[in-house]
């Protein structure tokens, strides 16, 4: 069979997803890469590793070539925090790493190609419950990549046929990989500082309200995207995809309930401005018609997994 290429594999999604498409594929049919090597730990993605720069097309051109590859998730990106501190190196892995891979999908028989988006496409003038079709006008060169990202997804599904499919990835949890400079690493971190410390300075207001999910149902929302039956498909590289979505202090709260002593404080920096820009959730009927997407953590269920999840390995 073809072999899955994984760009990104190293960070907070890729490090799982890999884990999983191993398992659902066989260990030597996904190939892990990034920009860095791994380093040796129980969720490093070990062989077969290749270091590729997405920014760089012979890179990609090798590895494709080289490993026979089919199908790319290509989750290699700036994140928006980040983002904000070196705007012109976003754009360039955000948007010339993209261009990459789908013009080399369509030079090279790639078969299906999966790019995610997220809620930072949306912008102070999206409703509060952002709707599947509006208007995208982010404050982030993060958000700004990703509307470019999905136009150029939808623009290479139509202009060459090439299966190309993304979801608005809402702020992901996860116990296993530590998040790499997204607004909403606060949803992760606190659970860190709350077992290792008893409390937890926020960056962000109590009040604020973002989408969240689970690492699990982000996998599970991925890997029921790409399997899906193309002719079911409306959209393509644009699906807003909810689970679950709380406060702050509902966080905090939660929290609580199962460490009595953890006590969180709030001290707003400049990623407030980001989050004030995204909407409290997401209308995500179209992937739940298309494909058949259904969440399964709570913010109650996904909160006493976490907690044992990593008081197990800390």
């Amino acid at each position: 069979m073809k072999k899955v290429l994984v760009t990104g594999a190293l960070g907070q999604i890729g490090s799982e997803l890999v884990l999983a498409l191993r398992e659902r594929f066989g260990t030597e049919n996904v190939v892990a890469s990034d920009y860095r090597e791994p380093e040796s730990s129980p969720q490093s993605n070990c062989e077969p590793f290749t270091r590729i720069d997405v920014t760089s097309r012979t890179e990609l051109s090798n590895a494709i070539e080289t490993f026979d590859i089919g199908t790319i998730y290509h989750l290699a990106a700036i994140l928006s925090a980040t983002g904000e501190q070196n705007p012109q190196n976003a754009w360039r892995v955000n948007i010339d790493g993209l261009l990459n891979v789908l013009e080399l999908g369509r030079q090279m028989d790639v078969r299906r190609i999966f790019t995610p988006s997220s809620i930072a496409v949306f912008g102070p003038e999206t409703p509060p419950d952002a709707p599947q079709e509006t208007v995208l006008l982010p404050r982030t060169i993060y958000g700004v990549t990703k509307v470019t990202g999905e136009l150029l997804g939808d623009y290479y599904v139509r202009k060459y046929g090439l299966d190309v499919r993304g979801l608005r990835y809402p702020g992901i949890i996860s116990s296993e990989t530590l998040p790499g400079g997204g607004t909403t690493d606060y949803a992760v971190e606190i659970f860190y500082k709350a077992l290792r410390e008893g409390a937890y300075t926020c960056y962000v207001r109590p009040d604020t309200v973002l989408p969240m999910m689970y690492m699990p149902d982000c996998i599970k929302a991925t890997l029921d995207l790409m399997g899906a039956d193309r002719a079911d498909l409306t959209h393509f590289c644009t699906f807003n995809v909810g689970a679950m979505t709380f406060s702050a202090e509902e966080l905090a709260t939660e929290i609580t309930k199962h460490i009595p002593h953890f006590h969180c404080t709030y001290e707003p920096d400049y990623r407030q401005q980001i989050a004030d820009c995204w909407p409290r959730s997401v209308d995500d009927r179209a992937a739940r018609r298309e494909w058949g997407w259904n969440p399964t953590f709570t913010l109650e269920s996904m909160t006493v997994d976490m907690l044992e999840r990593l008081r197990a390995r800390l």
